[in-house]
Formats: structure tokens, sequence, C-alpha cells
């Protein structure tokens, strides 16, 4: 290909689609730039993506990396007829949700938001089926490791970002709040309600101070006529 890529919008489409269809793997805009000597793709997968929208195959975006695949609503006539799925157990679904909220999150803070210890199978699991990668340390004492999510975990779950992410009424609303879990909505709950009492208390101190002071001059002079009647006649 030459170094100053296609020459009309059209070539640089039929470019772009076929670098998407020939590579082993999702593409970010930048690298697709890079195979096409630099071009500005942009426009062109924006017009892929509205290309392919009502065909058998979509372009779509997941993790800022792109690649086609199948329509959803034609995703049965290619499943096997027997599926092998692989089932996660309840700590490893917890564990994948706190990290997709509160990512990038070290071991301990998991444990800290599940109130229980998280064994580093469960992670380990969740690091063999795709769907999280070590971020790097927390600079900190100790400098612990540090767990995020990646581009397969948000194309498995259809998401294009981790905005896409559901919140906590859309959870309820579809049944999937368990093991997602009630007991992380207590968490949630009771963390309020101690910072609502903590600043109730806060405020209640504070009163009680000014009230003290406010009283001070008052229970000085009464003092004074008690120990000393003649200056105070």
């Amino acid at each position: 290909m030459p170094d100053n890529g296609p020459d009309s919008a059209d070539d640089l489409a039929r470019a772009v689609e076929a670098c998407l269809f020939a590579a082993e793997e999702p593409l970010t805009r930048e690298q697709i730039s890079a195979h096409l000597g630099d071009a500005d793709v942009k426009d062109a997968l924006a017009f892929l993506q509205e290309h392919y929208a009502k065909r058998g195959i979509h372009l779509v975006e997941r993790g800022k990396r792109w690649s086609f695949q199948t329509a959803p609503d034609l995703a049965h006539i290619l499943r096997r007829e027997k599926d092998q799925l692989r089932r996660l157990s309840r700590a490893a679904t917890e564990v994948l949700a706190i990290i997709a909220y509160h990512e990038p999150v070290s071991r301990a803070e998991i444990e800290a938001i599940r109130g229980v210890q998280t064994s580093g199978g469960t992670l380990d699991v969740l690091m063999e089926a795709g769907w999280v990668r070590v971020a790097g340390r927390r600079e900190v004492p100790g400098r612990p490791v540090i767990y995020a999510t990646t581009p397969e975990f948000l194309s498995h779950f259809g998401l294009e970002s981790r905005k896409d992410l559901p919140g906590l009424a859309e959870l309820k609303a579809s049944g999937l709040l368990d093991p997602v879990d009630d007991a992380y909505e207590d968490l949630m709950e009771e963390k309020a309600a101690a910072k609502a009492e903590a600043q109730e208390d806060a405020a209640t101190d504070g009163q009680e101070d000014a009230w003290d002071e406010a009283e001070a001059p008052e229970d000085e002079s009464r003092a004074v006529t008690l120990e000393n009647p003649e200056e105070s006649a």
C-alpha cells in the first residue's frame, strides 16, 4: 500500500474494511490509521458502522477498539447444538462487579467492599477468562497490585465503555442485582448512614460548644456575686 494511503473517501473506507476484516484481534483507531499510512480514519469508521448497521455483521467499538461481530439478532443461528458455558462462582461474580465499578482497585479494597477475604484463585479465574488484568501497582506502602477490566470484558457484555455499565436501579429492574448483590447495596447504605450520623454528631457538638460559650459570662458573674457579696452590693 502506498505511504500516502488511499486517495479517495471510498478507497479509504474499503481499506479500513479490509484492515479490520484481516485483523486477528480488535484494533484501535490509531492502529488502523498506522496500517493505512497515518490516514484519518474517523469518518471512514463512522461510514462503515452505519453501512453495516442493518446487515448480518456489525462494525462495533468496544473499549476504543474496533471489530466486526455477528448481528445480535442472528447470534442464535451460529450457536452450536451444545453450548459449553463457563459459570462464574458467586465470589467471582462479585469480584468482577467490584472491579468493573471501582477500577483500578487492589485486592485489599475488594475485600473491604465485600467484607470477606478474596482468594487469589478467584482473581486467577477472571484473568484466565480474559476479563480482568493487572493494571499496575498502587503508589502506597507495600505497593499492592491493582486490577482493572479488559476490552474483552466490554466486548463480552456488549458495552462500548464502562460508562454503559448499568446503575443500581437498572440492576434491580432487570433482576440481576443478585449476586451483584443486596449485600453491596446494604454496605453502601450503611456507609451513607454512618456518614450522616457523624455529621449530625459534629453539628451537635458544635452547637453545645456555642451554648457553653454563651452561658460562661453569666456563670462567672454569679460566682463573683456569691463569693463577694459586698462587691455586688
